[in-house]
Protein backbone atom coordinates (compact mmCIF):
# COMPACT_ATOMS: atom_id res chain seq x y z
CA UNK A 1 0.00 0.00 0.00
CA UNK A 2 1.36 3.40 -0.96
CA UNK A 3 1.90 5.87 1.88
CA UNK A 4 -0.18 9.03 1.87
CA UNK A 5 1.70 12.05 0.52
CA UNK A 6 3.01 14.49 3.17
CA UNK A 7 0.57 17.07 4.38
CA UNK A 8 0.84 20.53 2.86
CA UNK A 9 -0.28 23.43 5.03
CA UNK A 10 -0.51 27.11 4.24
CA UNK A 11 -0.56 29.48 7.19
CA UNK A 12 -2.29 32.83 6.79
CA UNK A 13 -0.85 34.94 9.61
CA UNK A 14 -2.69 38.24 10.07
CA UNK A 15 -1.12 41.09 11.99
CA UNK A 16 -1.56 44.84 12.34
CA UNK A 17 2.04 45.96 12.34
CA UNK A 18 4.74 44.38 14.48
CA UNK A 19 4.51 46.42 17.69
CA UNK A 20 1.38 44.74 19.02
CA UNK A 21 1.97 41.12 20.10
CA UNK A 22 5.66 41.41 19.26
CA UNK A 23 7.31 38.10 18.48
CA UNK A 24 4.05 36.27 17.83
CA UNK A 25 5.13 34.98 14.44
CA UNK A 26 8.39 33.62 15.86
CA UNK A 27 6.48 31.81 18.61
CA UNK A 28 4.12 30.38 16.00
CA UNK A 29 7.15 29.08 14.10
CA UNK A 30 8.35 27.35 17.26
CA UNK A 31 4.93 25.76 17.74
CA UNK A 32 5.14 24.19 14.29
CA UNK A 33 8.78 23.18 14.74
CA UNK A 34 8.12 21.39 18.02
CA UNK A 35 4.60 20.03 17.51
CA UNK A 36 4.38 19.53 13.76
CA UNK A 37 7.89 18.74 12.53
CA UNK A 38 8.14 17.59 8.95
CA UNK A 39 4.94 19.30 7.82
CA UNK A 40 5.34 20.98 4.44
CA UNK A 41 4.32 24.55 5.16
CA UNK A 42 4.22 27.92 3.46
CA UNK A 43 3.34 31.22 5.12
CA UNK A 44 1.47 34.28 3.92
CA UNK A 45 1.85 37.14 6.40
CA UNK A 46 -0.87 39.73 5.92
CA UNK A 47 -0.02 43.06 7.55
CA UNK A 48 -3.21 45.08 7.68
CA UNK A 49 -1.25 48.30 8.31
CA UNK A 50 0.78 47.99 5.10
CA UNK A 51 -0.44 49.13 1.68
CA UNK A 52 -1.44 46.62 -0.96
CA UNK A 53 1.33 44.63 -2.61
CA UNK A 54 4.26 42.37 -1.74
CA UNK A 55 6.66 43.77 0.88
CA UNK A 56 8.89 40.75 1.60
CA UNK A 57 9.32 37.49 -0.26
CA UNK A 58 11.34 34.32 0.28
CA UNK A 59 10.83 30.78 -1.02
CA UNK A 60 8.28 29.76 1.66
CA UNK A 61 7.13 33.09 3.11
CA UNK A 62 5.66 36.28 1.76
CA UNK A 63 4.54 39.48 3.49
CA UNK A 64 1.73 41.36 1.78
CA UNK A 65 -0.27 44.45 2.58
CA UNK A 66 -3.75 43.78 3.83
CA UNK A 67 -7.18 45.28 4.38
CA UNK A 68 -8.02 46.29 7.95
CA UNK A 69 -11.65 47.17 7.26
CA UNK A 70 -12.76 43.97 9.03
CA UNK A 71 -9.49 43.11 10.80
CA UNK A 72 -8.41 39.47 10.38
CA UNK A 73 -11.48 38.55 8.36
CA UNK A 74 -10.77 40.98 5.54
CA UNK A 75 -7.07 40.21 5.93
CA UNK A 76 -7.63 36.52 5.20
CA UNK A 77 -9.66 37.47 2.13
CA UNK A 78 -6.65 39.41 0.84
CA UNK A 79 -4.41 36.37 1.35
CA UNK A 80 -6.82 34.06 -0.47
CA UNK A 81 -6.91 36.43 -3.45
CA UNK A 82 -3.11 36.68 -3.41
CA UNK A 83 -2.58 32.91 -3.46
CA UNK A 84 -5.34 32.37 -6.02
CA UNK A 85 -5.72 28.96 -7.65
CA UNK A 86 -2.46 27.78 -6.04
CA UNK A 87 -4.42 27.44 -2.79
CA UNK A 88 -5.68 24.08 -4.06
CA UNK A 89 -2.14 22.69 -3.81
CA UNK A 90 -2.54 22.59 -0.02
CA UNK A 91 -4.36 20.11 2.19
CA UNK A 92 -5.11 22.54 4.99
CA UNK A 93 -5.35 26.25 5.61
CA UNK A 94 -4.16 27.47 9.00
CA UNK A 95 -5.63 30.87 9.90
CA UNK A 96 -3.75 32.60 12.74
CA UNK A 97 -3.81 36.11 14.15
CA UNK A 98 -1.00 37.78 16.05
CA UNK A 99 -3.24 37.65 19.17
CA UNK A 100 -3.43 33.84 19.14
CA UNK A 101 -1.77 33.58 22.57
CA UNK A 102 -4.36 35.66 24.43
CA UNK A 103 -6.76 34.23 27.04
CA UNK A 104 -7.03 30.42 27.16
CA UNK A 105 -4.23 28.80 25.16
CA UNK A 106 -3.90 25.20 26.41
CA UNK A 107 -5.70 23.93 23.30
CA UNK A 108 -2.80 25.01 21.09
CA UNK A 109 -0.63 22.12 22.29
CA UNK A 110 -3.20 19.69 20.82
CA UNK A 111 -2.29 20.55 17.24
CA UNK A 112 -0.20 17.47 16.44
CA UNK A 113 0.27 15.38 13.30
CA UNK A 114 -2.60 13.01 14.18
CA UNK A 115 -5.03 15.94 14.24
CA UNK A 116 -3.97 17.17 10.80
CA UNK A 117 -4.10 13.66 9.35
CA UNK A 118 -7.60 13.13 10.76
CA UNK A 119 -9.04 16.29 9.25
CA UNK A 120 -7.38 16.07 5.82
CA UNK A 121 -10.25 16.12 3.34
CA UNK A 122 -12.92 16.10 6.07
CA UNK A 123 -15.80 18.62 6.12
CA UNK A 124 -14.60 20.23 9.34
CA UNK A 125 -13.01 23.33 10.80
CA UNK A 126 -10.90 22.67 13.90
CA UNK A 127 -9.98 25.05 16.68
CA UNK A 128 -11.18 25.95 20.17
CA UNK A 129 -14.94 26.01 20.72
CA UNK A 130 -16.24 28.74 23.00
CA UNK A 131 -19.86 29.07 24.06
CA UNK A 132 -22.29 31.28 25.90
CA UNK A 133 -24.27 30.09 28.90
CA UNK A 134 -27.46 30.83 26.97
CA UNK A 135 -28.24 30.87 23.25
CA UNK A 136 -28.36 34.12 21.33
CA UNK A 137 -30.07 35.26 18.15
CA UNK A 138 -28.22 37.13 15.40
CA UNK A 139 -30.01 37.98 12.16
CA UNK A 140 -32.29 34.93 11.79
CA UNK A 141 -29.90 32.44 13.42
CA UNK A 142 -30.09 31.01 16.91
CA UNK A 143 -26.71 29.89 18.18
CA UNK A 144 -24.68 29.32 21.32
CA UNK A 145 -21.14 28.37 20.24
CA UNK A 146 -18.36 29.43 17.89
CA UNK A 147 -14.71 28.75 17.06
CA UNK A 148 -12.06 31.26 18.03
CA UNK A 149 -10.83 32.87 14.84
CA UNK A 150 -7.29 33.41 16.17
CA UNK A 151 -6.18 29.83 15.34
CA UNK A 152 -8.07 27.59 12.93
CA UNK A 153 -7.31 24.63 10.67
CA UNK A 154 -9.56 23.58 7.82
CA UNK A 155 -9.32 22.02 4.36
CA UNK A 156 -9.14 24.39 1.41
CA UNK A 157 -12.54 23.32 0.09
CA UNK A 158 -14.24 24.30 3.36
CA UNK A 159 -12.63 27.73 3.35
CA UNK A 160 -13.58 28.38 -0.26
CA UNK A 161 -17.23 27.51 0.48
CA UNK A 162 -17.64 30.91 2.10
CA UNK A 163 -16.32 33.17 -0.65
CA UNK A 164 -15.41 35.76 1.98
CA UNK A 165 -14.79 35.47 5.71
CA UNK A 166 -16.43 38.86 6.26
CA UNK A 167 -20.06 38.63 7.37
CA UNK A 168 -20.59 42.02 9.00
CA UNK A 169 -18.75 44.39 6.67
CA UNK A 170 -20.22 47.68 7.82
CA UNK A 171 -21.36 49.35 11.03
CA UNK A 172 -24.87 49.38 9.59
CA UNK A 173 -27.32 47.95 10.66
CA UNK A 174 -25.71 47.13 13.97
CA UNK A 175 -24.88 50.39 15.74
CA UNK A 176 -26.62 53.60 16.75
CA UNK A 177 -23.65 55.97 17.14
CA UNK A 178 -24.82 56.67 20.70
CA UNK A 179 -22.40 55.67 23.46
CA UNK A 180 -25.21 55.39 26.00
CA UNK A 181 -27.10 52.89 23.84
CA UNK A 182 -24.62 51.69 21.19
CA UNK A 183 -26.82 49.19 19.35
CA UNK A 184 -29.27 50.41 16.73
CA UNK A 185 -32.93 49.92 17.71
CA UNK A 186 -33.50 47.66 14.71
CA UNK A 187 -30.19 45.79 14.91
CA UNK A 188 -30.77 42.07 14.27
CA UNK A 189 -29.45 41.09 17.71
CA UNK A 190 -31.45 39.72 20.61
CA UNK A 191 -31.31 41.43 24.00
CA UNK A 192 -29.21 38.59 25.46
CA UNK A 193 -26.53 39.00 22.79
CA UNK A 194 -26.48 42.77 23.21
CA UNK A 195 -25.86 42.35 26.94
CA UNK A 196 -23.15 39.74 26.39
CA UNK A 197 -21.34 42.09 24.00
CA UNK A 198 -21.67 45.07 26.32
CA UNK A 199 -20.48 43.21 29.38
CA UNK A 200 -17.55 41.50 27.63
CA UNK A 201 -16.20 44.64 25.97
CA UNK A 202 -16.60 46.72 29.12
CA UNK A 203 -14.45 44.23 31.02
CA UNK A 204 -17.16 42.40 32.95
CA UNK A 205 -17.56 38.68 33.63
CA UNK A 206 -20.31 37.23 31.41
CA UNK A 207 -20.94 34.40 33.86
CA UNK A 208 -17.95 32.16 33.11
CA UNK A 209 -15.27 33.54 35.42
CA UNK A 210 -13.28 35.01 32.52
CA UNK A 211 -12.87 38.61 31.39
CA UNK A 212 -11.45 40.14 28.21
CA UNK A 213 -7.76 41.04 28.48
CA UNK A 214 -8.62 44.69 27.94
CA UNK A 215 -11.69 46.83 28.70
CA UNK A 216 -13.21 49.68 26.72
CA UNK A 217 -14.69 52.85 28.14
CA UNK A 218 -18.39 53.41 27.56
CA UNK A 219 -18.06 56.96 26.32
CA UNK A 220 -17.81 58.86 23.05
CA UNK A 221 -14.02 58.43 22.96
CA UNK A 222 -14.32 54.64 23.17
CA UNK A 223 -17.34 54.29 20.89
CA UNK A 224 -15.46 53.69 17.63
CA UNK A 225 -13.34 50.91 19.13
CA UNK A 226 -16.41 49.42 20.79
CA UNK A 227 -18.18 49.26 17.43
CA UNK A 228 -15.15 47.79 15.68
CA UNK A 229 -14.53 45.09 18.30
CA UNK A 230 -18.22 44.21 18.58
CA UNK A 231 -18.40 43.87 14.79
CA UNK A 232 -15.40 41.50 14.83
CA UNK A 233 -17.12 39.37 17.47
CA UNK A 234 -20.15 39.26 15.17
CA UNK A 235 -17.90 38.23 12.28
CA UNK A 236 -16.39 35.46 14.42
CA UNK A 237 -19.76 34.07 15.47
CA UNK A 238 -21.24 34.40 11.99
CA UNK A 239 -18.21 32.62 10.52
CA UNK A 240 -19.10 29.55 12.55
CA UNK A 241 -22.77 29.83 11.65
CA UNK A 242 -22.00 30.11 7.93
CA UNK A 243 -19.60 27.16 8.02
CA UNK A 244 -22.22 25.01 9.73
CA UNK A 245 -24.87 26.11 7.24
CA UNK A 246 -22.54 25.00 4.43
CA UNK A 247 -22.14 21.54 5.97
CA UNK A 248 -18.77 22.15 7.65
CA UNK A 249 -18.74 20.94 11.24
CA UNK A 250 -17.04 22.93 14.01
CA UNK A 251 -14.66 20.62 15.86
CA UNK A 252 -12.99 21.32 19.19
CA UNK A 253 -9.33 20.32 18.93
CA UNK A 254 -9.08 19.22 22.57
CA UNK A 255 -12.05 16.89 22.09
CA UNK A 256 -10.62 15.51 18.84
CA UNK A 257 -7.25 14.96 20.49
CA UNK A 258 -9.00 13.15 23.35
CA UNK A 259 -10.87 10.86 20.94
CA UNK A 260 -7.76 10.08 18.91
CA UNK A 261 -5.73 9.27 22.04
CA UNK A 262 -8.37 6.68 22.97
CA UNK A 263 -8.36 5.39 19.39
CA UNK A 264 -12.07 6.08 19.23
CA UNK A 265 -14.07 6.80 16.07
CA UNK A 266 -14.16 10.41 14.89
CA UNK A 267 -17.84 11.17 14.52
CA UNK A 268 -17.88 14.61 12.94
CA UNK A 269 -21.58 14.92 13.79
CA UNK A 270 -20.87 14.89 17.54
CA UNK A 271 -22.78 17.90 18.96
CA UNK A 272 -20.69 20.76 20.22
CA UNK A 273 -21.93 20.40 23.82
CA UNK A 274 -20.94 16.72 23.80
CA UNK A 275 -17.51 17.67 22.49
CA UNK A 276 -17.02 20.11 25.37
CA UNK A 277 -18.15 17.58 27.99
CA UNK A 278 -15.91 14.83 26.55
CA UNK A 279 -12.68 16.83 26.55
CA UNK A 280 -10.00 15.18 28.67
CA UNK A 281 -9.00 18.61 29.97
CA UNK A 282 -11.07 21.67 30.92
CA UNK A 283 -14.33 19.85 30.18
CA UNK A 284 -17.51 21.92 30.35
CA UNK A 285 -20.99 20.61 31.00
CA UNK A 286 -23.56 22.68 29.10
CA UNK A 287 -27.23 21.89 28.89
CA UNK A 288 -28.14 23.24 25.45
CA UNK A 289 -31.43 24.93 24.78
CA UNK A 290 -33.32 24.17 21.58
CA UNK A 291 -30.65 21.65 20.66
CA UNK A 292 -32.16 20.90 17.27
CA UNK A 293 -31.56 24.50 16.24
CA UNK A 294 -28.10 24.93 17.76
CA UNK A 295 -26.29 22.31 15.63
Amino acid sequence: MRAAPPLRVITVFVRAGTAAYAGAEERLERLFATQLPGISRDVVVVDNLLPEGIHEQSPRRVVIGGDNSSWEFSGVDVAVRHVGAALWQYDLVNVVTSAFEQLYTAYLERFRPDILIAIRGAPVCVGHIDCYNSPITVISYRSQHWLRSCFLMLPVAELRLLGSLVSAADRRPWFSGNANDPFAPGAPLCATYRQYLLDWLLGKDIGQGVMWHRALARDEAGLDMFEQKARMILNEHLLGIRLRAAGCRLIDVTWLSSILSRRGPCNWDTPWWTQLSERDRDAISIRPQLAAELG
